[in-house]
């Protein structure tokens, strides 16, 4: 049976010691918080959030290990498989199903982003990870403004395939979204359908069986009331926590890139006190004078206070 994702999913930044190594402590600080609420149903780590293309190999190994010993393995994590190369991609897989992924979160190949992929190729991307790592895999949807963005018959296709139980979809066209995610649940009506939109949550909460988000590494508490105002079509509750949330949303996503909101989560949870300070690697930068002050007031603002870690 493949693992229960319906409900807050996120995506935990990894923490770096001030000298740029992996800061096994703090992951454990990090997953154990995590994994402490009901209704978060996993762990996706290495993401975009995790600066997962940054690590080496072996690092990407210890992240995985980590996370899954944060929480003695009651949370499954999920690995980020963001290899360029079919082949590069399966052997990323297989090392993430040794160190205790139980899901990949599958990236298209990067060279996509700017050519676009041919007919048929991501199809043979999922096919071959499943098949040959024993991975299952979550339909990985992208923006529309890329090209890496699959059209509806190539997300259909790849959501019938074997392996594949989920899709995050972040394509950030609602047009596309009020059309697509439809189609998806009439042909499939067993896919769980998760939104990474963390700044469109409002939009598309009332569609979705949960969320997979960067968001949820700093506001667990209040993303896992806008779930239940969700499934429970319950609009007023849901705008409710849409608007206590907005002054975060606005410090960590309204910013110059989604990249830079990875900077933003980790001066976040500094100031919710899960980590001590926010180093990333490079090419992120750390963000400007004040935006750790603007960040903090917002989450004070939010009523979101000291995280209180599991001992």
């Amino acid at each position: 049976m493949p693992i229960d994702l319906r409900g807050l999913v996120p995506a935990p930044v990894t923490p770096f010691t001030r000298d740029g190594d992996i800061d096994v402590e703090a992951i454990h600080r990090l997953g154990s918080w995590l994994g402490s609420f009901e209704g978060v149903k996993g762990l996706v780590v290495l993401g975009h959030a995790g600066e997962g293309t940054f690590c080496t190999a072996d690092e990407q190994v210890k992240v995985i290990e980590e996370f899954v010993a944060s929480t003695d393995g009651r949370v499954p994590v999920i690995a980020g498989i963001t290899g360029e190369g079919t082949k590069v991609a399966v052997e990323e897989s297989k090392r993430a199903v040794a160190a205790g992924a139980k899901a990949g979160l599958i990236y298209p190949s990067h060279g996509w982003l700017r050519f676009g992929f041919q007919k048929g190729a991501p199809q043979e991307r999922y096919k071959a990870i499943y098949e040959e790592a024993g991975l299952d895999c979550i339909l990985f949807q992208y923006p529309d403004v890329t090209k890496a963005s699959y059209d509806l018959d190539t997300q259909l296709e790849i959501a019938g395939q074997e392996g594949v139980h989920w899709t995050k979809n972040g394509v950030r066209n609602m047009k596309r979204w009020d059309t697509e995610i439809p189609a998806l649940r009439e042909a499939h009506p067993e896919l769980t359908v998760l939104s990474c939109h963390d700044e469109y949550l409002l939009h598309t909460i009332m569609d979705v069986d949960g969320l997979l988000v960067g968001y949820g590494n700093i506001a667990p508490e209040l993303l896992l009331k806008l779930i239940e105002a969700g499934k429970a079509q319950d609009w007023p509750a849901a705008k409710a926590v849409h608007n206590q949330m907005f002054p975060v949303t606005q410090n960590v996503y309204h910013r110059g890139s989604h990249m830079e909101g990875t900077v933003c989560l980790k001066e976040a949870l500094v100031h919710r006190g899960v980590l001590e300070h926010a180093t990333v690697r490079s090419p992120l930068l750390p963000l400007a004078p004040g935006a750790h002050e603007e960040i903090a007031a917002a989450l004070d603002k939010a009523g979101l206070g000291k995280a209180e870690i599991p001992a």
